[in-house]
């Protein structure tokens, strides 16, 4: 494949394009926003010559877009490319996190999980499209809007796409040793309630049950409850509505993730099996979504191996690891679909203000993409 050590990939135009997805904030609980992100993607993906249409969100959640690069009548089969358009970043962490770019570094909320993996990946695809070469196998890329929250919405069409097509590529970010993801542990959500005795905080202190003093509590018992194969944290807390109130109620957000399926098991049993601290308060666990294990099969691994061997042409070693922190990937391994993961930019510190990618990565991983959509057989 020495094609690909010349394929044209202009690092400037790869960044105007990115900063124009970064700057388009898209926190998954924002549908208006994620909504229009979306309809960006689909009016670039249709500037590229692709299909494109916008598929309305569901449960209080914005659009996904599934696009379409085949020849008209083409049969399904061929390679989705999948990501998501979400971020964890609020509306208005570009006042924190402005765009900037510094020592070959580029910061910015979304950057590396995963606007940066989308953008190279439809750069491939528009690379290979100049060159005049025509992949083997049809390509369809789908971006849901609610992946950074489980996918609650868009988990069946991802699934439904997913089952139509022979290969999953996911632009993910790299590992930090820059290498994929092949397999991914389980992650599995619940909410925590904790309920006690209301009374006013200035009068009748004592008479009242604090639910917020109950989950600090339960917070701290759940700390305890990590081992090596199976962690918890708790990322979310709401309670009380008055500073002179002891409060009612109070609600906690767990995030569990495990190795293997028994650690998965043991620590929803831990959970269930924490009970109130003081008296008069009660406890309430809801589960929530659960990404299923995606344990690497034969199929995975030899996409792993092949797109290792295109690494190595190209000058860079490509590892693969299995990975905790879930993503879509974990419903396509599931399924028994091969699937590789990881395959965005390398970048680090997702999910914080300092996200960033290394710049140089950009056009070395839609290199590695477009080698894949070249090789993967018909």
């Amino acid at each position: 494949m020495s094609f690909l050590a010349t394929l044209a990939f202009d690092t400037a135009a790869l960044m105007a394009t990115l900063k124009r997805w970064v700057e388009s904030e898209s926190p998954s609980y924002d549908a208006t926003a994620t909504s229009r992100m979306a309809r960006l993607a689909a009016d670039e993906i249709r500037a590229m010559g692709g299909s494109a249409e916008c598929v309305p969100g569901s449960g209080g959640f914005g659009d996904c877009v599934r696009a379409r690069f085949a020849a008209p009548g083409a049969p399904d089969g061929g390679i989705l490319v999948m990501g998501h358009l979400d971020t964890v970043h609020p509306l208005g962490s570009l006042a924190e996190m402005p765009w900037r770019e510094e020592k070959g570094l580029c910061y910015g909320p979304g950057i590396l999980d995963m606007k940066g993996g989308a953008v190279i990946a439809l750069a491939a695809i528009a690379a290979l499209q100049r060159a005049g070469l025509k992949p083997p196998l049809p390509i369809t890329v789908l971006l849901n809007s609610d992946e950074e929250v489980g996918s609650p919405s868009s988990r069946a069409l991802v699934e439904a796409e997913a089952v139509r097509h022979r290969y999953v590529l996911i632009p993910e970010p790299a590992r930090r040793s820059g290498g994929v993801v092949v397999g991914r542990h389980a992650v599995a959500r619940y909410t925590l309630k904790t309920r006690g005795k209301p009374a006013h905080a200035g009068l009748r202190l004592n008479e009242g049950r604090s639910a917020i003093q109950e989950m600090a509590h339960q917070i701290i018992a759940i700390d305890r409850l990590s081992e090596p194969d199976c962690t918890f944290s708790t990322g979310v807390v709401r309670g009380g509505q008055w500073v002179n109130c002891v409060a009612r109620e109070c609600e906690a957000e767990l995030l569990s993730v495990s190795t293997t399926e028994d650690a998965l098991a043991r620590g929803k049993r831990s959970l269930e099996d924490l009970r109130p601290t003081a008296p008069g308060t009660d406890l309430e666990l809801v589960p929530g979504v659960v990404r299923p294990f995606w344990h690497a099969a034969d199929g995975d691994r030899a996409l792993h191996a092949l797109a290792a061997r295109i690494a190595a042409d190209l000058g860079f070693d490509l590892p693969g690891e299995a990975s905790g922190g879930g993503s879509d990937g974990n419903f396509t391994g599931a399924l028994g679909i091969p699937t590789l993961d990881g395959l965005g930019p390398r970048g680090d510190f997702l999910h914080t203000r300092d996200e960033h990618i290394v710049v140089e990565s950009l056009a070395e991983r839609a290199r590695l993409i477009a080698g894949l959509l070249m090789a993967l057989p018909a």
